[in-house]
């Protein structure tokens, strides 16, 4: 039978098409009692399947995909009903899988003061004044993007130039890391820090010549004011929902339909908040949250709290079966785990950085977690705490009855031990890597030599892992680093001896391992008949274009669950 072609890319498209809502309701179709249908022919629809099989067409009836092979061959699945896309060549690929991304805090309207990191201190200054007197209705005034390297090339103490500007009001403004935060003398006020204060487990209160907090906060004693300034309120609960909208609006339009929110922390009811969409149908992705693990905690109490959120319903768009740990910091601020001292750090710190967690608590924690089904997903980015927390998921391995089903990962990976290189495939951990940031790309390690030397130029072994068999994963770490996964794809092609070996492998780390590691490997992650509906169309052909080019690909269409959520 023929079939008539809707050109997806010829104007003017058609009013069915145009009228799909960005956020569209992707409850299942059957409770509507009419499952919807859709074509995609005439592409390149890369499968992602063992074969790596091309073909040029997909059909899907609800949320299943039901066909995929030749435009031929596809006519037979393809009925009266059918919404038929004529692709004109266009790539499609499997939905893609962020496995480690935190687009709640990414929409948050409390931020009210978005600072350049590249700019100086006196535009920052300015920018924050402009700021204040923009938003005087705010209880607190927060802010994020300063450079902490930039903040203290000064003697003078950092909270005097937030004093000058806000003295009654508590302002805190986050480092575009996010481990470091800057506040003024009233927010320490509210916070109880003075210069008696202990340094709280996973931070440090940087101190003035005279013993007193100068106003920087490093790591876990950063996150203690923005869980002070961002404590659930309910005109708050509602702006944090309105901000969790909009980042899955954006994680629609980069193509992706599975993420991890790699840092739900409870205490603040994100998890409420995402439970809402839920409850709401405004899902528009595959959804495992990580609950955030807090430092300050009793680790009973707290173990028992995470083990009461556990949900696991393979059947739900939202899964709530990760833990999220730091072991240590980040190098730049020195508070990364290493096992030999940097060359220059703050003393507030240490000369091996920090904990958040060390290797007995993450061994507790794994052990205790895992039993109940939990994955740990650990940030480590030190040589130390890659091996610490390496230590801890194989005495939780050991100690299991039944472990064959653990996907524990580790995020970020940026120094490693010669000696742990090959534990990773061993021990059947994850690596998940990051390298969407221009800031990890080797060209800007030098950035580093002063803290750590010659091991700012061994950095990130992307491929020193892969190359033992082990599962790789590639995630956005947004909004630390831009959510386009095609920024990332390029990055990981592009990394002399530590690229990716090609560009196979780089898409398999953003969608058939994202979804391994998810848990979901057998109902996503690749275009193969029996599997949910889930797929992007973009705008260039990846296969056939320079790899200096891959950056620029644009997504036209994303399906989630045999729906379009978002087209360009």
């Amino acid at each position: 039978m023929k079939f008539p072609l809707v050109s997806l890319f010829n104007k003017p498209l058609l009013v069915t098409l145009l009228a799909v809502p960005l956020m569209a309701c992707v409850a299942s179709s059957v409770e509507s009692g009419k499952l919807n249908s859709l074509a995609l022919v005439n592409g390149q629809i890369y499968t992602v399947n063992n074969e790596q099989a091309i073909h040029e067409a997909v059909v899907m009836e609800g949320d299943e995909i039901t066909f995929v092979g030749s435009t031929k061959n596809s006519q037979a699945f393809i009925g009266e009903q059918t919404e038929v896309i004529n692709l004109q060549g266009k790539m499609v690929l499997p939905g893609i899988h962020d496995t480690h991304l935190h687009p709640l805090e990414a929409g948050l309207d409390e931020i009210k003061c978005t600072l350049d990191s590249e700019q100086t201190l006196n535009h920052w200054l300015a920018e924050l004044k402009s700021c204040a007197a923009n938003n005087t209705q705010q209880e607190w005034l927060l802010g994020w993007g300063h450079n902490i390297n930039t903040l203290l090339a000064s003697n003078t103490s950092p909270k005097k130039w937030l004093d000058a500007i806000e003295s009654e009001r508590p302002m805190a403004i986050m480092e575009a890391t996010s481990h470091s935060v800057w506040v003024n003398s009233k927010a320490l006020q509210l916070a109880g820090v003075t210069a008696s204060s202990v340094h709280p487990q996973g931070g440090a209160i940087l101190k003035d010549s005279l013993g007193h907090p100068n106003g920087v906060l490093l790591d876990a004693a950063g996150d203690l004011i923005f869980d002070l300034a961002l404590a659930p309120t309910p005109s708050r609960m509602e702006s944090n929902y309105h901000g969790l909208l909009y980042g899955l609006e954006q994680v629609a339009k980069n193509g992706i339909t599975s993420i991890a929110d790699a840092r739900v922390y409870w205490r603040r009811n994100y998890l409420e908040t995402w439970q809402r969409a839920q409850k709401e149908n405004q899902l528009t992705a595959r959804t495992t949250l990580g609950l955030w693990a807090y430092p300050d905690m009793n680790d009973a109490q707290q173990l028992n709290k995470l083990k009461s959120m556990y949900s696991n319903d393979a059947g739900s768009l939202l899964r709530v079966n990760q833990v999220k740990l730091y072991s240590g910091g980040i190098t730049h601020n020195t508070t990364a785990a290493l096992l030999s001292p940097y060359e220059d750090y703050f003393e507030e710190v240490g000369a091996k950085g920090l904990n958040y967690f060390d290797k007995d608590r993450l061994s507790l924690y794994a052990s205790e977690l895992q039993a109940v089904g939990f994955n740990m997903h650990i940030h480590a980015i030190g040589d130390r705490g890659v091996q610490e927390s390496l230590d801890a998921i194989e005495y939780a391995l050991n100690n299991a009855d039944i472990n064959s089903v653990a996907r524990h990962r580790i995020t970020h990976v940026e120094m490693v031990s010669k000696q742990d290189i090959n534990r990773f495939a061993q021990l059947g951990v994850i690596a998940d890597f990051q390298l969407a940031g221009d800031f990890t790309k080797p060209q800007h390690f030098h950035e580093m030599e002063p803290l750590i030397g010659q091991r700012a130029h061994d950095m990130l072994p992307v491929n020193d892992v892969y190359q033992t068999g082990a599962t790789i994963t590639l995630s956005s770490d947004w909004d630390v680093s831009t959510l386009s996964p095609f920024v990332g794809m390029q990055n990981a092609l592009t990394r002399g001896a530590q690229s990716l070996p090609s560009l196979d492998a780089v898409i398999r780390a953003y969608t058939i391992n994202g979804a391994y590691s998810l848990g979901q490997e057998n109902i996503a992650g690749s275009i193969e008949v029996g599997k949910k509906a889930d797929m992007i169309i973009i705008d260039q052909n990846l296969l056939d274009i320079p790899l200096q080019n891959i950056a620029k690909t644009q997504v036209l269409t994303t399906i989630f669950a045999g729906k379009i959520i978002y087209q360009k």
